[in-house]
């Protein structure tokens, strides 16, 4: 029998469908894969018997000759920012440990309702907050990938969904659901080799998902190739009258719209995005891929992002502010740690509840949110982060009227070693700066692998395109998929 974990989205649901091995195989397969890979850190917490029920009634309508659904058969891994009725959910942070929510997020119930089943919880970046997965008050997850000569430095799987990142590239699931705020979806695929969009903001509903920062959070596919993050997206997608800022549109069949035809398509490129001192490497794979969309018959356009080079100052002020609120609701009274020292009142309650369950980085964003969105530095700060956001906004709908996509690097570097920039918070917080300007702006965008380094490390290629266009960057990624070749995975030390 072929190797089932070998396969992805596509396969395993197409196999399925048509008998060629059963779901509960798949998700056995899987399962085993999970139990051996603690090395790596990426699940919170293991659901194998939630997997294998999901695919023995996934089997049971197929007997029944009843419609599997989208994702029929397919066992994932759910970053555990998601809420999942009656199994741990907390966002990997002490502040939740334990918590059971009894309700189930719009997301993973879309998942659940088209066929798939779940392998576990998978582990982040405490509330999503960083870029290397060693926020997470449950250890650092460590990526499946070495450097070809560089020793065995453990290496960053990214962040915020570095587990995610880690268990797809190291085969414990064909695909898993990530979130997005500054690029929590991208830039962990291009550290480990994988494709993961974020699609436009609203496109996929936040109810039942830990809030962040509510108007850049946005949730999606993370998988092998670009078709499975189309069936996926595809599943994940949809109104939800529960989110109030969820988009009342239908969903497009994004699989069938497949296409990597680039002709008569106009690909943007950012000047602004061609800095100083820009790793060689990444520079190359930037420029292979301008080669690729050439040849795939799209029209190359220079473009001029005036504005991205405050995009991450921007970034820093109005994600903080925006989580400085949401997390205020974490105070020990309703859920939750509570930490109540003896003959202590109500503020001394909060104040030990909060610095025993939130970690360093989440500290230090509340501080600064909170800062700034004091009297006195509102205005100096906030609503000028604000006006910054308008104008990226407003560059990106101009290079648009040129172009139908814009082509750029995901990160700055390929994946570096843990440890290596956990002590100034800056040059961690600079690995975004690709990332964050389409989040700003709430466009779609997606990381496809586009080859390696010299030390045989993945390095991913961005496509951005315009709101509600996830088809044209999706058959975008397709061509860059093709035409890259992208086979390297990671040798099995774990």
């Amino acid at each position: 029998m072929t190797n089932l974990t070998e396969l992805g989205v596509a396969a395993i649901r197409d196999g399925v469908a048509a008998g060629d091995f059963t779901a509960v195989e798949v998700a056995e397969a899987f399962n085993a894969n999970v139990a051996a890979a603690s090395a790596l850190n990426a699940f919170i917490v293991a659901t194998p018997e939630a997997a294998v029920d999901a695919a023995k009634a996934v089997d049971a309508k197929r007997a029944a000759g009843q419609p599997l659904g989208k994702m029929g058969g397919v066992p994932i891994g759910m970053k555990d920012l998601f809420a999942t009725t009656g199994v741990q959910t907390t966002a990997a942070s002490h502040m939740l440990e334990g918590f059971k929510p009894q309700y189930e997020s719009t997301v993973s119930q879309k998942l659940w309702d088209a066929g798939a089943g779940m392998l576990g919880k998978l582990n982040l970046d405490q509330f999503a907050m960083g870029s290397s997965n060693e926020t997470s008050f449950f250890g650092n997850v460590i990526s499946p990938w070495r450097r070809k000569d560089g020793g065995n430095a453990a290496l960053a799987p990214g962040g915020s969904s570095g587990g995610s990142s880690a268990a797809i590239s190291a085969r414990l699931c064909p695909a898993a659901t990530g979130t997005d705020t500054g690029g929590s979806i991208r830039q962990p695929a291009a550290f480990t080799g994988i494709t993961g969009i974020k699609p436009t903001y609203g496109r996929c509903s936040r109810w039942g998902v830990v809030a962040f920062a509510s108007s850049l959070d946005q949730a999606g596919p993370m998988a092998r190739d670009t078709r499975d993050c189309a069936i996926m997206l595809e599943a994940m997608a949809g109104f939800d009258p529960k989110d109030s800022t969820s988009l009342d549109m239908p969903v497009p069949e994004w699989e069938a719209g497949l296409n990597p035809d680039m002709k008569g398509k106009k690909i943007g490129i950012p000047r602004e995005y061609r800095m100083d001192g820009m790793d060689e490497d990444v520079a190359k794979s930037w420029d292979d891929g301008i080669a690729w969309m050439k040849a795939a018959g799209a029209e190359i356009v220079d473009i001029s992002l005036p504005h991205t080079k405050y995009a991450l100052p921007a970034y820093y002020i109005i994600a903080p502010a925006e989580a400085s609120s949401n997390l205020a609701r974490y105070d020990g009274v309703r859920y939750g740690l509570r930490d109540l020292p003896e003959g202590a009142g109500l503020q001394d309650m909060y104040a030990a509840t909060r610095a025993e369950g939130f970690g360093a980085e989440v500290k230090r964003r509340i501080m600064i949110g909170t800062y700034v969105l004091s009297a006195g530095f509102y205005d100096a700060y906030y609503n000028q982060a604000q006006k910054i956001r308008t104008l990226i906004a407003q560059d990106f709908a101009k290079a648009f009227e040129q172009c139908d996509v814009i082509l750029a690097p995901t990160c700055p570097t390929a994946a570096f070693a843990l440890g290596e920039k956990m002590s100034d918070p800056l040059a961690m917080y600079l690995n975004d700066v690709f990332a964050v300007p389409a989040s700003l702006a709430g466009l779609p965008a997606m990381s496809v692998p586009a080859g390696v380094n010299r030390e045989g490390l993945p390095l991913g290629l961005q496509i951005i395109g315009k709101a509600f266009d996830e088809q044209g960057v999706l058959n975008a990624g397709l061509a860059i998929e093709n035409a890259a070749g992208f086979t390297a995975t990671p040798e099995k030390w774990w």
